[in-house]
């Protein structure tokens, strides 16, 4: 079965929540030790040179492309420099879960971008899902007053990051390589981590901070990949709802590595995400192959006509 690029993009997107999620399981561990500018620079360090290894390896390596697509690059690492520092100075007040639940409100956000910025095509019904999924995760959440604070509009910001982030990655011409935005991406990172460590210092890292830090680099790694190929294959108003599936691994991580299952609102909100999802890939399916039966339909009259 040969999946449309709407399709892949959706397992692309998959994979990068739970990639991401776990690495952010993984950095909210270790600042309980080190030092959050310390761990930036130490991941990202351990990031990029991973990253360096395999375009060396692949062949793609062609770090700064110029032009347009220099410039494009440039105002993403940017992005990603400020989505990493807000979050993570936001992730280190605040539950994992709580935080992640507020970054759902991106994929209506990216949607929104989309349309107004490149005039993209969001019919009723895509965008009527959306909004049922952010419903759910409203469900989920159960916002209050008295648990929106500074860091609650941290995250805020770093949802703004995560926009300009995507929108311009789908700037990107074809003919720059995924792995030259992840580097610079992980580039930019790492600098500005090595950076704040200068005023922040350093401290001696235990066997089990490397470990944590290690499985954060890998699952980084993996996270930029896939969210790459995400914003440069799939339509953004489709693909975005899949965002909230990031809420539903963080909750099978829960239950796996720390016996912890939500209670049953959380699910409700969490089963309206699910079929958000359901229903927006069906309705991708069979626009698909609506589009491959019309071709055999116009052509139906012509051919009859020629029979006797």
């Amino acid at each position: 079965m040969t999946l449309s690029d709407n399709a892949r993009s959706v397992v692309y997107m998959n994979v990068s929540m739970l990639a991401f999620t776990l690495n952010d399981a993984c950095m909210k561990a270790v600042t309980e030790t080190l030092p959050l500018f310390q761990a930036i620079a130490i991941r990202g360090t351990m990031t990029v040179a991973v990253l360096m290894m395999i375009a060396l390896a692949s062949g793609g390596l062609r770090l700064w492309p110029g032009g347009r697509d220099g410039r494009i690059i440039a105002l993403r690492t940017l992005a990603e420099v400020g989505g990493t520092l807000t979050f993570l100075a936001a992730l280190m007040h605040m539950p994992l879960a709580n935080l992640s639940a507020i970054l759902q409100v991106s994929p209506l956000a990216v949607t929104l971008a989309a349309a107004f910025f490149f005039a993209e095509p969001v019919g009723w019904r895509r965008m009527i899902a959306i909004v049922v999924g952010f419903a759910g995760v409203t469900i989920i959440i159960r916002p209050g007053t008295s648990g929106f604070d500074i860091w609650a509009v941290v995250g805020l910001i770093c949802v703004a990051c995560i926009v300009v982030r995507d929108l311009t990655t789908r700037q990107l011409s074809r003919a720059i390589p995924s792995i030259t935005v992840a580097i610079w991406a992980g580039l930019g990172v790492m600098a500005m981590g090595l950076a704040g460590s200068v005023a922040e210092g350093w401290t001696a890292v235990s066997l089990q901070d490397a470990a944590l830090l290690a499985g954060a680099s890998s699952f980084l790694i993996v996270g930029y990949m896939s969210i790459v190929m995400v914003m440069r294959m799939g339509e953004i108003s489709f693909v975005a709802p899949f965002r909230y599936t990031a809420l539903l691994w963080a909750i099978l991580l829960g239950w796996l590595m720390f016996d912890s299952l939500p209670d049953g609102w959380t699910m409700v909100g969490s089963s309206i995400v699910v079929a958000t999802g359901i229903f927006t890939f069906y309705r991708e399916r069979r626009l698909a192959r609506a589009a491959r039966v019309e071709p055999a339909v116009v052509a139906g009259p012509t051919v009859g006509a020629l029979r006797p």
